[in-house]
C-alpha cells in the first residue's frame, strides 16, 4: 500500500465513519487469503472508496478512461490503484489487467450492473462480469451497499445525510463445469447468479 493509497484510504474511512456512520455487517468474512473479485451493487460515486475502506489491504477498481484526461486526477487515480477502462469501446485490456492482478493475489472491485442505478434498486448484471469470472476463475465476494444512494445519488450535486452500511456475503467459487451454457449465454447466467447473491444480502 503506497502512501497516496494509504492517505486516501484513511481519509475516506474517516469520512465514511464520521459523516455517514459507516458500518460493516459480516466484517469477519473480509480477511481473504489470496485473490478475489469483489462484486458490489452500484448506486453512487461513493461506492468504490466506501467499499475499499472496509478492507485493510489494497483493492483495485475501474473508472471511466476519460477521467484520466486530467493529468493531476489521472495521477491520483493511478496511485489509488484505479484502472482506466473505455466503457464505450471495451477491449481486452481490462480483462488482461484483472487476470494479472488476480494471479498476483490481489483483490479487484467490480460492479456487475455496469453503471450506477437511477433509483437505488438493483439492476440486471451485464454479461461482461460473467466473462471476467469465467476467464479469471477467481472466487467472488458479493457485497451490498445500503444508504449510499440516499447519501449521493447520481443526479445529486452535494452529499446528503445518510447512514451507510456494507453487507458482506459468502465467498463463492463458481464451478464452470456445472453450467450447461456456453459463450455469451454462460457469461450472462454467471452475471445473473452474482446479482442474485448480491440481492440476497439484507440488513
Amino acid at each position: 500500500m503506497n502512501f497516496s493509497y494509504w492517505l486516501g484510504h484513511r481519509f475516506f474511512r474517516e469520512l465514511a465513519r464520521g459523516l455517514f456512520d459507516f458500518r460493516v455487517i459480516g466484517a469477519e468474512k473480509l480477511p481473504i487469503a489470496g485473490p478475489a473479485l469483489i462484486a458490489s451493487n452500484h448506486v453512487s460515486f461513493l461506492d468504490p472508496p466506501i467499499v475499499g475502506t472496509a478492507f485493510d489491504e489494497v483493492v483495485h477498481s475501474f473508472a471511466r478512461k476519460s477521467l484520466f484526461n486530467n493529468p493531476l486526477m489521472g495521477a491520483v487515480l493511478r496511485s489509488w490503484q484505479v484502472l482506466g477502462v473505455d466503457l464505450d469501446k471495451p477491449d481486452t485490456t481490462a480483462l488482461k489487467t484483472t487476470i494479472r492482478l488476480l494471479r498476483a493475489g490481489e483483490k479487484v472491485l467490480i460492479f456487475p450492473e455496469g453503471t450506477r442505478s437511477y433509483d437505488g434498486s438493483l439492476q440486471p448484471g451485464a454479461a461482461g462480469v460473467g466473462l471476467f469470472i469465467a476467464k479469471t476463475q477467481a472466487p467472488v465476494l458479493p457485497v451490498r451497499l445500503f444508504g449510499a444512494y440516499e447519501a449521493f445519488p447520481r443526479y445529486a450535486k452535494t452529499l446528503r445525510p445518510s447512514q451507510i452500511t456494507l453487507v458482506i456475503g459468502d465467498l463463492w467459487q463458481p464451478d464452470l463445469k456445472s453450467y450447461p451454457q456456453t459463450g455469451k449465454d454462460l457469461y450472462q447466467v454467471i452475471a445473473d447468479e452474482v446479482m442474485h447473491r448480491i440481492g440476497e444480502l439484507t440488513l
